[in-house]
């Protein structure tokens, strides 16, 4: 259920049951030439919203804006710094907590935002706040590289850009037909969690947007089968985590 669905008559009687929430967290940038702009926090709110209706859990509404700063030479790139996205998600999730929620579950679709939100997790009480990327659990994993193996890569990935044509149908491949250059072992750990370059810079590295990533080889079946073991591993995760507050 989305938080902001909800009156403050049921908010006020799940927080008094004991309820933790859901807190989906994404990004605005390019996802390469058939990926929508909004493709992180499209997945990370799906997962959520799936997740939260097998478990009767609540939603808050989803962060947007957050660093993105490597893929601001792409138009619709909205990039915030990651001192300013620590600033707004910090006092979101303490606004949560200060509210009576017994703790805030964030369900990430951007690796640039883990340092940020891992301070702040760092910083409250243990066990408070528990940040899970959609596509971390074994289940998502095992699936992800047997669909796509090598070809998932880094940026505008097969299995988000899956996700999103299950739910709001596929847009035309264009450059994306084409495989792109693929990433190496060492670039793939010396970059992983977004660490790219400045914007130029990484525009010209990869001029279509993606990054390792052959988007084309991306399905609605394929979305739909991620989607699923997303929301049922996060779910499971999630029961675990109010259960334990």
């Amino acid at each position: 259920m989305k938080l902001e669905h909800m009156t403050w008559y049921e908010v006020d009687a799940r927080i008094n049951q004991g309820a933790a929430v859901l807190l989906p967290v994404g990004s605005t940038e390019q996802h390469g030439p058939m990926g929508r702009i909004g493709t992180d926090t499209i997945c990370a709110e799906a997962v959520a919203l799936a997740a939260a209706e097998q478990y009767n859990g609540i939603v808050a509404p989803a962060l947007a804006y957050t660093p993105a700063p490597f893929n601001s030479g792409f138009p619709g790139t909205v990039s915030i710094s990651a001192d300013t996205f620590h600033a707004i998600a910090n006092e979101v999730i303490h606004g949560l907590l200060e509210q009576g929620f017994t703790g805030v579950f964030v369900v990430n679709g951007h690796g640039a935002n883990l340092e940020p939100l891992n301070r702040i997790k760092d910083a409250l009480p243990d066990g408070r706040v528990l940040i899970r990327s959609w596509w971390e659990p074994d289940a998502v994993n095992t699936l992800r590289q047997r669909l796509y193996g090598e070809w998932e890569g880094m940026h505008a990935t097969p299995s988000e850009i899956a996700i999103t044509q299950s739910l709001l149908g596929s847009l035309p491949a264009n450059q994306a037909a084409e495989p792109p250059q693929k990433l190496s072992a060492e670039y793939m750990r010396a970059h992983s969690g977004d660490r790219h370059g400045p914007p130029a810079e990484h525009r010209a590295a990869f001029p279509d947007g993606r990054v390792g990533s052959h988007s084309a080889l991306a399905n609605p079946k394929d979305g739909e089968r991620l989607l699923s073991a997303a929301a049922s591993a996060i779910a499971s995760e999630f029961r675990a985590f109010e259960q334990n507050q």
